[in-house]
């Protein structure tokens, strides 16, 4: 991975013949402020696979309509490592174990299941910086703010299948951007797609 930081000349050209595909993340002063442009034009490069594919992961994520809370704790997530990268000492702290902050965001997830929030507003509801917020709640329950999310809109599309509500009706009822968008997360979560799931439990 390559750090090309604003006001720095490049031409993009590739280093073999080959040519080469590449994704690209513009991050605004918001993530990055000014003072690691320095930093980025000491060490532009980064070999880091995991890193490397959360760029990947949130890129799906933003191909994906209704995925945009996932988008957002992908793009903390990045956003925190080339902090550290860059400026080591201006970490936002390891992923401890902070009941109160994690149970705060699960409860105000479970009241916005339906219409769903920004990360950015989690954050300042619970009083916790957004990265803090993500890895805080994963380090206590083992599961990502926005996999909770899905898994339990998931739960509820199960429970409105087995009480007969038709599956073409359940997306948006639970929270889901489309049927598009149920059926990725239901296929994953439960292994089949919503229809076949009702009509197993219509024969069960």
């Amino acid at each position: 991975m390559s750090l090309l930081p604003p006001q720095v000349p490049h031409n993009g050209s590739p280093a073999t013949p080959h040519g080469f595909h590449k994704r690209v993340l513009y991050l605004d002063m918001t993530q990055l402020d000014k003072s690691f442009i320095g930093p980025a034009v000491d060490g532009p490069d980064l070999t880091e696979p995991v890193l490397r594919k959360r760029v990947g992961q949130l890129h799906t994520a933003l191909a994906n309509r209704g995925d945009e809370f996932e988008a957002e704790s992908r793009l903390a997530l990045i956003s925190e490592r080339l902090r550290e990268h860059l400026r080591p000492r201006l970490g936002f702290g390891s992923a401890e174990h902070a009941p109160g902050i994690a149970q705060s965001l699960r409860d105000l997830l479970d009241e916005r299941l339906l219409e769903g929030i920004a990360l950015e507003e989690a954050a300042r509801l619970v009083h916790a910086h957004p990265t803090h917020l993500v890895r805080t709640f994963s380090a206590a329950f083992g599961i990502a703010p926005h996999q909770y999310m899905m898994s339990r809109r998931v739960d509820l599309v199960r429970r409105l299948l087995l009480d007969g509500q038709p599956s073409g009706e359940v997306a948006t009822a639970a929270g889901f951007y489309d049927q598009s968008h149920l059926t990725r997360h239901f296929k994953r979560v439960v292994g089949i797609t919503p229809g076949r799931y009702a009509r197993t439990g219509a024969v069960n």
